[in-house]
This record gives C-alpha cells, sequence and structure tokens, in this order.
C-alpha cells in the first residue's frame, strides 16, 4: 500500500472470515474483516537520527573521541557550561575484583616486576633475560596494568593491554567500561554498547555521562522512549549538561514533541545547532499547518502535512502516524487505517517531560487512543472502541473532542447490541430503528449499514437492502457481507446481471466457498435464461461425467464456465492413483465440470485433442481451451484447478 508521500507502508494482517451458511446471512453482525503501513521516513540532518534500518558508524576523530552530532555520539567528556566537568562518576574503583585465568595472589595495580622495581608503560625489559613466566595469555586484563612475572636472574617481560574492549571486558573500573562501550558504539554495536554502559552506571550511578551515552546507544537500538528517560536522569543529575540537553532535543524533536525539543536546544546559554533550529521549525510549521486542514476536515492534505512533518524529521511520532491512520480512516481507507494500528511506533509510558506534551490540543497519548476508537468503531469492534475511547477519557478527560467521541461510542454500542438483540428475536422492524439510531450518531458506519440491510432483506425490502449495502460498500468496498447482501437482493429482484457481477467478485474474493459457487452459477444460468439461450444442459457440481463421442465431447467442453478433461486409460496405475482424486475435486468445486476421457475407448477423441501420455489434463473455458498438464502431482492439478475457479 502506497500512501499520499509515495513511502511504502508494511505489511497485511489476517482477517475474520464471515459466516455464509446462508446466503441472507443470518445475524447481522460480525467484524468486518480486517486487511494489511505506516511507513516513517527518516531524516537525516545535523542531529545525525539513524534512519532506514541502518546503523550508522561514527568516525573517530584525532583525539580519540566519538566524531558525530551530538543527538548520537557517546562522549568520554561531557561539556558543561561555564566551566569543565569530569565523567569519570564520583564512585572510586573497587579495591579488588575477580579475573578469570586461574590467578594465586590478588595482584594490585600497575605494571608490577618481581624485584620491586615498578617499570613505566613502555620501558623495554631487559635483554638478559633468561625465562620469563607471563601469568596468563597477556591478553586478559588483570586489575588496571599489565603485570609481568619474572624469574631466573630478575628478567622481566611486559604485556601491554592497551585495547580498550579487552580492558573492559573485565573490568571493575567505570571509566574503563565506558570506553569499551564507546569502542563498540563506534562499530555500530550498540546492543553490545549498551551493556558496557549498563556495568559503568551500576558501579557509578550519580555520573550524568554514563547516562547519555546509554541514550546514545537506545537511540542507535531505536528505543527513543528509554533513550529520552536516560537523558533526563543525566540532566537530573547535572541541569548544566549540554550534551544531554542536545540529544534530548534531538529525541524529542523525532518524537514530534516540538515544545519539549525546544526547551531543551535553547536551553539557557547554550548556543543551539542552526540546522537542529531549522529541522524544529520545520517540523512545528508542518505540524501547525496539520492541525489547520484537519480542522476543517480536509483529509487528503492531513495526509500531506503529515508526511511532510515525517520528512523534516519528526520519523517516529506515534501521534503523526495515528494522524495518517485518522485521515485514512475518513477518505474510508478503513484496511490502511488499521494497518497503521499494528505498525505505529510504541507509545511508551510517559517521560516526565513528555507527560503532558499536546497534539492538536489534546494531550498526545489521548490522541492516540482518541484514533483507535474510531478505527474500532468503523471495524465494528464496537467494544474495543469504547476501551479506547475510555482510555482516552482516563488521560485526558478535559478535552472536548474525547469528550464527545465516549459518549458517541458508548451510544452507538448500545444501540448496535440492542439491534442484535431485536434481530435474534425476529423484530426486524425494530431492529431496523435500532440501528438507525446508531448511525445518526455515527452516519459512516459500515457494520450499522450492512446490519440494517440484512433487517431490510428479512423484511422483503430488497430495494431498501441494495440501499444500504451500497452505502456501507462505498465506506468500504471490499465488506463481503455487503457484497452478499446486495448480491441476494438483486436476485430477489431478478436482476441477474447486477447479481451475477458482485458473486462473480465474491468468487474471487472467497475462492473455496461452494454456497458463493452454487449461488453464482444459479445466477449466470437464469441471466442466459432471460436472455433465451438454451440451459438445459447447464448443470452444477455432481459426478465427473464420463464423454466417449467426438460430439459428445465438443458438447460438454462448450457449456458455460469451466470445465476440466481427465484424459485417461483405465487400466494405467498412474490413473488409477489420480482418479479418486478427480472426484474429490469435483465436490471441492461444483460449479467446474469435471469430464473424463478414455483414450482407448475413444481413440477418435484422443486424435482429435492430439493426447498420447495419460493422465493428460486439459483446462477449457467456455469452449477454448486454456490450459494442459501431463502427469500432474495432486498440488499442481488442485492449483490449476483453483486458479481457473475462480
Amino acid at each position: 500500500m502506497s500512501h499520499s508521500s509515495g513511502k511504502p507502508v508494511s505489511d497485511v494482517i489476517g482477517f475474520n472470515k464471515p459466516d455464509f451458511r446462508e446466503l441472507d446471512l443470518g445475524s447481522p453482525v460480525s467484524p468486518l474483516r480486517t486487511r494489511g503501513p505506516a511507513a516513517a521516513s527518516s531524516s537525516s540532518g545535523s542531529s545525525g537520527s539513524f534512519s532506514g534500518g541502518r546503523n550508522p558508524v561514527p568516525r573517530r576523530s584525532d583525539s580519540g573521541e566519538l566524531s558525530g552530532s551530538s543527538e548520537n555520539s557517546p562522549t568520554a567528556k561531557g561539556s558543561k557550561l561555564g566551566h569543565a566537568r569530569s565523567d569519570s562518576g564520583s564512585a572510586p574503583p573497587p579495591l579488588f575484583q575477580s579475573v578469570t585465568s586461574p590467578v594465586m595472589n590478588v595482584l594490585p595495580t600497575g605494571n608490577i616486576c618481581p624485584s620491586g622495581r615498578i617499570l613505566k608503560t613502555g620501558m623495554a625489559a631487559p635483554s638478559r633475560t633468561s625465562r620469563t613466566d607471563v601469568l596468563g595469555s597477556g591478553t586478559t586484563n588483570y586489575g588496571h596494568g599489565s603485570i609481568m612475572r619474572g624469574g631466573g636472574g630478575g628478567g622481566t617481560t611486559t604485556v601491554a593491554v592497551s585495547d580498550p574492549l579487552k580492558r573492559g571486558v573485565q573490568s571493575m573500573d567505570p571509566e574503563e567500561l565506558k570506553k569499551a562501550g564507546n569502542e563498540h558504539y563506534k562499530k555500530g554495536h550498540f546492543a553490545d554498547a549498551l551493556s558496557f554502559y549498563d556495568r559503568a552506571i551500576a558501579l557509578s550511578p550519580a555520573s550524568p555521562a554514563y547516562r547519555s551515552n546509554r541514550a546514545a546507544a537506545l537511540t542507535g537500538l531505536k528505543r527513543l522512549v528509554e533513550a529520552v528517560r536516560e537523558c533526563e536522569e543525566a540532566v537530573r543529575l547535572d541541569p548544566n549538561y549540554s550534551r544531554a540537553h542536545q540529544r534530548l532535543a534531538s529525541l524529542f524533536l523525532r518524537l514530534g514533541q516540538v515544545e519539549n525539543a525546544r526547551k531543551h536546544l535553547c536551553y539557557p546559554g547554550l548556543h543551539p545547532d542552526p540546522s537542529e533550529m531549522h529541522k524544529l521549525q520545520m517540523v512545528e510549521k508542518h505540524i501547525s499547518k496539520c492541525a489547520d486542514v484537519r480542522r476543517i476536515g480536509d483529509w487528503k492534505s492531513v495526509l500531506r502535512e503529515v508526511d511532510a512533518a515525517v520528512t523534516a524529521g519528526a520519523d517516529s511520532s506515534p501521534q503523526l502516524f495515528m494522524c495518517r491512520a485518522e485521515a485514512f480512516l475518513k477518505v474510508h481507507q478503513i484496511d490502511d487505517a488499521e494497518s497503521i494500528l499494528s505498525h505505529v511506533p510504541k507509545s511508551e509510558p510517559h517521560t516526565s517531560s513528555s507527560s503532558q506534551a499536546r497534539f492538536f490540543g489534546m494531550l498526545s497519548e489521548a490522541y492516540s487512543y482518541f484514533v483507535r476508537a474510531q478505527i474500532e468503531m468503523a471495524l465494528g469492534r464496537f467494544e474495543s472502541a469504547v476501551t479506547a475511547a475510555e482510555k482516552a477519557s482516563q488521560i485526558d478527560s478535559r478535552h472536548v473532542e474525547v469528550a464527545v467521541l465516549l459518549n458517541n461510542v458508548r451510544m452507538v454500542a448500545r444501540a448496535r447490541m440492542r439491534g442484535n438483540d431485536l434481530f435474534k428475536s425476529e423484530r426486524f422492524t425494530e431492529a431496523c430503528s435500532a440501528y438507525g439510531e446508531g448511525l445518526r450518531l455515527d452516519p459512516s458506519n459500515s457494520v450499522l449499514y450492512c446490519n440494517r440491510a440484512a433487517c431490510w432483506f428479512k423484511l422483503g425490502q430488497w430495494e431498501r437492502s441494495i440501499e444500504d449495502s451500497n452505502r456501507a460498500l462505498h465506506i468500504q468496498p471490499n465488506y463481503t457481507k455487503a457484497l452478499l447482501r446486495r448480491a441476494a437482493s438483486n436476485c430477489k429482484l431478478e436482476r441477474w446481471e447486477e447479481a451475477v457481477k458482485d458473486y462473480e467478485v465474491l468468487r474471487r474474493e472467497l475462492p473455496n466457498d461452494n454456497e458463493v459457487a452454487e449461488a453464482l452459477f444459479h445466477s449466470q444460468v437464469a441471466l442466459k435464461k432471460s436472455r433465451g439461450e438454451d440451459v438445459s444442459n447447464l448443470k452444477f457440481g455432481g459426478e465427473v461425467e464420463e464423454v466417449s463421442g467426438l460430439e459428445q465431447f465438443r458438447a460438454a467442453v462448450s457449456l458455460p464456465g469451466v470445465s476440466v478433461v481427465h484424459f485417461e486409460v483405465a487400466s494405467n496405475s498412474h490413473c488409477q492413483q489420480i482418479s479418486p482424486f478427480v472426484d474429490t475435486l469435483c465436490g471441492r468445486y461444483p460449479s467446474i465440470n469435471f469430464l473424463k476421457v478414455d483414450i482407448q475407448e475413444s481413440p477418435t477423441i484422443a486424435t482429435a485433442e492430439n493426447v498420447r501420455v495419460v493422465p493428460t489434463f486439459k483446462i477449457y473455458k467456455n469452449g477454448s481451451r486454456v490450459k494442459e498438464i501431463i502427469c500432474p502431482s495432486r498440488d499442481i492439478l488442485e492449483h490449476t484447478v483453483r486458479h481457473y475457479s475462480s
């Protein structure tokens, strides 16, 4: 599916198959079947926000820091307004630490020689070494430095451990853990980086730098709401921590929370990034326009402005996705609206800053439930609609739109329930009135129109049944129950051509529904009869017909519809194996004429049809051959029959 911006929207959801036990469908109500998006286009800009599902690998600067934007780069040193800061946190490293390689003693930190002398890093060992005994492989971090053990004449070997990743694996120093996390982050290994930052925070929970770095890793993993929480904690620990403010601004912008983004981007004493400010202004402009056109019901323009806001930078805003769903609903693209419900970014519990964020004047989370309630109503899931509307009211009970929706949803659900009860009691006239009450409150509800059409059908008012079916299909073009009711009503009015058109659509939608197939067949026969055509030889379903003469064969394959001919030899083992399956297919696809020809008994047919190998199957449509398959498997044969049955 493509929306107005041309961006793909993902996948199709399963649907509830309606019950077609009766062509007039008995009870009028069941939820609409559901179909299958909403894709958000990611923007690129100075914030460095991740887009398109790829993990960018930040560059390394000459100083060893991660280069890139303020939003996606962990830093070893966070900038503080007005004075220098330290990122090492407040907790000192522990006195003891465990190691995995076997070691008899706990060795202190530093480069230690058995002689008692301390070698500075990089100092060469004396060349007179006669024997060395290196603890472990020299690649594991023991304490905080390279550990040497010498033997013989006091010779030493220096084991340098300079790789931050190796030092961080078993380190208990939060700074070493942070550096290891940074190395993983630079390689795009965000989950591994997150693990190291978690360990650093556990050792030094009061360090805002570790929290900020953790937010960067979470952003790389597209867990934006969690990233917001971490940045907010960093700012709580150090209100002047500029890097955390920058990250918060970028995150809030991606989430579509313009005011929160501005608050952190323009924090007193912080110089806002011009490109980030431009992105903020563009997102704000398009969301504002979206609110204006939504207010006047210009839903196509709403779709256009939503796409523009997403492109400008608000690529992860649940509210913008839900706004797109609301617009699709209003232009009667219910399948597209429903698909968005399954693909909208997760709206997780509030962060402290976002809990009061508003969208179209409504608290943001309330708006998401507000739209969901409308879509559930349109799909006939009335109880779910009431639940969603009640949640919206719990979050923002003072908003007028929320209050009106909750009242309407409750009243429509009650009207629908009352109509169903009256229908079951065969009080069809009263049921019509009950459904009408619901439609006065929700005039775009295709389910209620379809329910009332069932009542009109039962009352013999087929014209009115067709009218309500048409209204339902205008709102939901693929609504199978409405198609069935309109087709059945047209049959009652002997409008065979219209009935055949609807049943042909239904056959494509429901290829395995034999009752639809039979209804289509009888409608086709009635149409031919009304035109004065001979229908005496037409039949529906039955057994596989045996054909022996050439004229009989030609007459049989010229019948209306599809004919499947099994050319066989009765004594052939392959024919004997597949023949019972042909009988099964005859019952499974009753709208198709199944014939069999023994080519030994009827050589003239075999010659005319050029059949030399058995079993051979030929498929004819209205007298013309459309398919030939030789020695097919059962699966291939049924797949082909099913294809031509629709």
